[in-house]
């Protein structure tokens, strides 16, 4: 019986892992398929971790995050959960896609989300050298340059008003001409003398060299549109990774809302008890490296003390 099981191998689990093994419990192990580090690894770029002084990649970033991680007893197993459920003494039943399964007193679900794409042409091939899903992220590295948002969101109006602090320009790239962000948010977008809305258009391509992103273009009626901007911001969603929480009858095995986000409180529970969520897969995530492994101390923390209770 482990102690803990902890599902992701991102910012969020291994900092889990790591304020789970150095509290004291014993049998911990982090399930990940791949090798630990998570979408973070990608970036090409990182200048805003508490810190580090020097501008790291994502991968250097997190280089040396497993070993510290576990030093004190974690144990990363490269598998793949497919799901987790309920015993009937209320601990937790992890199956994994090879067969195998482990029971344990507690869990933290750290899976994440992941962007959807647009789907245009160049986005793939320029994603971390001009192409990115956040502003919070890159938005700096354009600082007074024109960029392009792409998307009619909440998440994209509200990283336009974000960009237009930094940006000289953002233009607002949109295939319709109605918006389902907020009409507040909508306005005050509106009302930005530096956003530019481009409306009822498509992206076609976005070009570049090997220095990066040099331009976007747009489709528009029946004209087309040359935006010589360096940096694009793509914000039409993201996939929740929530799917080792759907049980046999369709239903998650605690409480999400809406997008399929895990609702938990501030010490990261969810509506069942010994079952924690923590980083991009949780509510009102930041979408953060420092956020994701706060989220991570913060549960693993509450794990300790949940299962001090049950054993006492």
């Amino acid at each position: 019986m482990l102690d803990l099981a902890i599902i992701g191998g991102g910012p969020a689990g291994l900092t889990a892992g790591l304020y789970a093994t150095r509290g004291g419990l014993g049998n911990v192990i982090m399930f990940e398929k791949g090798m630990p580090g998570g979408q973070i690894t990608q970036s090409s770029e990182i200048e805003n971790y508490p810190g580090v002084c020097e501008v790291v990649t994502g991968m250097e970033l997190m280089e040396c995050w497993p070993k510290q991680c576990m030093k004190f007893g974690l144990k990363h197993e490269m598998e793949e959960v497919v799901k987790v459920s309920h015993n009937e003494d209320k601990t937790f039943k992890i199956e994994l896609l090879s067969g195998k399964t482990y029971d344990a007193k507690s869990v933290v679900v750290c899976t994440g989300s992941t962007p959807k794409r647009a789907g245009f042409e160049g986005e793939d091939e320029f994603f971390g050298r001009g192409v990115s899903t956040c502003a919070t992220c890159d938005g700096f590295f354009y600082k007074n340059k024109e960029v392009a948002v792409i998307g009619g969101g909440d998440t994209a109006l509200e990283e336009a008003l974000y960009l237009a602090n930094i940006c000289s320009k953002v233009y607002l790239i949109h295939r319709r001409d109605r918006f389902r962000a907020a009409p507040s948010t909508v306005e005050r977008a509106q009302n930005n003398e530096k956003i530019e809305f481009i409306l009822n258009a498509k992206v076609q391509k976005v070009y570049g060299d090997n220095m990066g992103v040099q331009g976007l273009v747009v489709e528009q009626s029946d004209k087309t549109i040359d935006l010589k901007v360096p940096g694009v911001f793509v914000f039409v969603g993201n996939v929740v990774n929530n799917q080792v929480l759907k049980q046999d009858d369709g239903k998650f095995l605690c409480e999400v809302n809406e997008y399929g986000e895990i609702i938990v409180d501030l010490k990261m529970r969810t509506s069942v008890p010994g079952l924690f969520a923590a980083g991009d897969v949780r509510i009102d995530a930041a979408k953060q490296v420092v956020c994701a492994a706060g989220d991570g101390a913060t549960a693993a923390i509450s794990a300790i003390n949940y299962i001090e209770n049950i054993e006492h």
